[in-house]
């Protein structure tokens, strides 16, 4: 009788890519794969510790992967397996930790998964990291995740991943386009590229992402590419034109802000000022007007005043974008932020998240009432009750009747409404 493994994942589109990357290795080697929340034999969990919130998901799914049975072997890998090894293995439960560079070699540690009595450890300094693991994800019919780069050189203040994931670092543009081949293998249409810091890719093999993007156009069998997010520094104005010009690369464009402060974004040690965040807006405004733009903002930093929140605001209502990502700011282990003075009370946090979220939704709304009635190229995807689901190019969600013949075709639609309740989506 097959072992059965299940897997979850927490986090970041890169943590997708490397889960179901592991997942294959076991599938090759004759273990069925079930749900997470179904008996299992084995659970492996690829973990993220960006937040504090992330850190408490984490002990949540040992918890849970526990009380389906004491017999089951729990496997625990990912960022806060990275950072905080000893504290994972001292969990009730838990089996074996694997640090970032054990992550894809748990077979070469243990192949019988038979419950420890204590929990085995294979980890390292974070320093003594430095090889490439590609990855990529082929769990979903119609796109893939695609690891082209890993780890970060930019010391921001509140940021653990340098230490969770170490030095940036990739592989070449050669083997990056193996992997798009073999996702185009698979029958998938669209390939979005994720990575720490993906505008940084080529910096371990003297390459550049702009080159590596001109290679991924020319590969056969994939329709669509969608860069995951991609520092305002790094995106240059040839990647913008890039992208306008060429029909895989999507007007989709997810951008870090962090702050609309210049004294909070010198205080993250950021590498930029808000003047060139509104630089790199307007110049994809000029040349993809119908382009979606996502942000990411930090709330609550220390030192963050009242009018430093107020400039925040100001920054983004002034700004053509199309969504904001809400980070609420709390201390990281390790980090400089956490000894800073100028803490933000929580209630405060609170109070500043939720006038963002509801910017958020406002330019959310607008960005898709925009839409109405223009021409849209949709892959449908999956389906949810008697209607099939997808995404324009440009990352607006769209509804239509179901129909099976859809799912992973690209169709040209007319958008006639928007609906915002339940949820934001547009009808065809």
């Amino acid at each position: 009788m097959l072992k059965k493994v299940a897997f979850h994942t927490l986090g970041c589109k890169l943590n997708f890519s490397e889960t179901s990357t592991i997942a294959r290795t076991f599938s090759e080697k004759g273990y069925e794969r079930v749900k997470f929340g179904e008996p299992a034999d084995i659970v492996l969990l690829n973990t993220c510790s960006v937040t504090e919130t992330a850190d408490k998901k984490c002990r949540q799914a040992i918890k849970k992967a526990k009380a389906k049975s004491e017999n089951t072997f729990i496997a625990v890998t990912g960022c806060f397996a990275q950072l905080q090894t000893e504290k994972i293995a001292k969990i009730p439960g838990v089996d074996i930790v694997l640090g970032i560079k054990d992550k894809f070699k748990i077979f070469d540690h243990i192949n019988n998964f038979e419950k420890q009595k204590t929990s085995n450890i294979y980890s390292c300094e974070i320093s003594e990291v430095s090889e490439f693991d590609g990855a990529f994800s082929l769990s979903d019919r119609t796109r893939s995740f695609l690891k082209i780069q890993d780890g970060c050189d930019y010391p921001c203040a509140y940021c653990t991943i340098p230490k969770a994931r170490g030095k940036s670092r990739n592989t070449t543009i050669n083997e990056t386009i193996k992997n798009a081949e073999k996702i185009a293998e698979a029958g998938i249409k669209e390939i979005i590229l994720t990575g720490v810091n993906v505008g940084d890719f080529g910096r371990s093999t003297g390459e550049n992402f702009f080159d590596l993007i001109k290679e991924l156009d020319k590969v056969k069998g994939i329709s669509r590419y969608r860069i995951s997010s991609i520092e305002p520094n790094l995106l240059t104005d040839e990647i913008i034109e890039f992208t306008s010009k060429y029909e895989k690369f999507l007007p989709h464009f997810h951008i870090p802000l962090q702050s609309g402060s210049n004294k909070i974004l010198s205080l993250m040690k950021r590498r930029y000022k808000k003047e060139l965040f509104a630089e790199k807006i307007n110049k994809i405004r000029k040349t993809i007007p119908q382009a979606f733009i996502g942000v990411d903002v930090i709330v609550g930093f220390p030192g963050e005043t009242d009018n430093d929140f107020q400039e925040t605001y100001k920054f983004l209502e002034n700004s053509d974008i199309s969504f904001i990502h809400v980070f609420s700011y709390s201390d990281r282990p390790g980090t400089k932020s956490i000894s800073m003075e100028g803490k933000i009370n929580p209630a405060e946090i609170k109070k500043r998240s939720k006038k963002l979220h509801e910017l958020s939704e406002q330019k959310h709304f607008k960005f898709y009432k925009s839409n109405i009635d223009t021409i849209q190229n949709v892959l449908y995807e999956q389906k949810k009750g008697d209607f099939i689901f997808g995404f324009t190019e440009n990352y607006i969600k769209v509804r239509s009747k179901f129909n099976e013949n859809l799912i992973n075709k690209i169709k040209n639609v007319k958008i006639i409404r928007i609906t915002e309740k339940p949820k934001l989506f547009a009808e065809v």
